[in-house]
């Protein structure tokens, strides 16, 4: 079955610097991938803002190191800025690699910079991590939209407007998981092509503050929007009572069956922040566990195919010209 994941952190990981991509020990290596049918996977570029002096810095080196293990392993995996691209590496028999930004202020607000990374190869940018920046507000525990209380309508900053439009104009996607619910509303209102929320799951579900209101899902249906099912226990089960694979796959089968009716089967795709969260899988290769209980749910090879790829290579289709 092939895959494509909208984000993981393994590049953001500390023994990545000193193990490579090819193989190592954490949840996404080529021969992982390789394994379990991979066509694509979303590198992101992660900082933190409250740790990190100088996130441009940190995008920088990271954006180095991800293109150094590209030209290292080219016979497995080469980077892609077009959907022309990932077809071509697809006939070659070779996976694909996507350069994201999780936390818009590698940036700095400055446009100039944005396009800086455009060149680099970046096509997706996560708006906010988990402070506020200088695009605008996050939804996070730690600010006015806790994890069970009300949502935060704080939105996009007058930099974020002006970023959303010039990501739009380039061709770069627009990502809303970890922004606020009125950052959210704004990026709806304010755009006109598909966006995506890459590792985000059903708030109706587990009410945590990071995951989708139904309303946000429909609306979500409605543009052509995709958001990836997210594996982090938190953020599939509010008691987070399963401690094996098994147990997880079967929260995220629950999440998927939400999530399609209420935005319909075109929605949906995988977001899994593999060696970012805890979750209950070993490792990337575990991924037919997640398929084998999609079809024990009722969801058809069709509907799985929409998840696991389809739905994620066609948006990527209409936006990486």
């Amino acid at each position: 079955m092939p895959i494509i994941d909208m984000h993981c952190d393994t590049i953001s990981r500390d023994t990545f610097s000193a193990e490579g991509l090819r193989r190592n020990h954490l949840q996404i290596d080529l021969h992982k991938m390789k394994e379990a049918g991979y066509l694509l996977q979303n590198f992101a570029l992660f900082v933190n803002m409250e740790t990190d002096p100088n996130p441009l810095v940190s995008g920088l080196r990271m954006a180095d190191m991800f293109h150094e293990e590209m030209s290292k392993n080219a016979d497995l995996i080469r980077p892609v800025t077009t959907y022309k691209e990932i077809e071509e590496n697809h006939r070659l028999g070779l996976m694909s690699g996507l350069l994201t930004l999780e936390e818009g202020e590698i940036c700095q607000g400055e446009i100039p910079i944005l396009r800086d990374f455009y060149r680099l190869g970046v096509r997706m940018i996560t708006l906010t991590w988990n402070h506020f920046n200088s695009i605008g507000a996050p939804n996070n525990y730690k600010t006015a939209s806790s994890v069970h209380g009300e949502p935060d309508m704080t939105g996009l900053t007058g930099k974020g407007f002006a970023f959303i439009t010039e990501m739009e104009r380039l061709g770069v996607i627009i990502d809303v998981s970890h922004l606020s619910d009125g950052g959210f509303y704004d990026v709806l209102h304010h755009t006109s092509r598909p966006f995506v929320a890459s590792h985000s799951n059903a708030r109706s579900l587990a009410p945590h503050c990071r995951n989708l209101t139904d309303d946000m899902i429909r609306h979500m249906g409605e543009r052509g929007c995709v958001t990836g099912l997210n594996y982090c226990k938190g953020f599939l089960n509010p008691f987070e009572i399963w401690a094996d694979a098994k147990g997880g796959a079967l929260d995220i089968a629950r999440h998927a069956r939400h999530i399609t009716n209420v935005g319909g089967m075109d929605v949906l795709g995988l977001g899994s922040d593999f060696d970012g969260c805890d979750n209950d899988f070993r490792d990337c290769s575990q991924m037919y566990l997640l398929e084998n209980e999609l079809k024990k749910q009722g969801f058809k090879a069709s509907e799985i195919d929409k998840i696991f790829y389809q739905n994620v290579l066609r948006l990527y289709k209409e936006i990486l010209r």
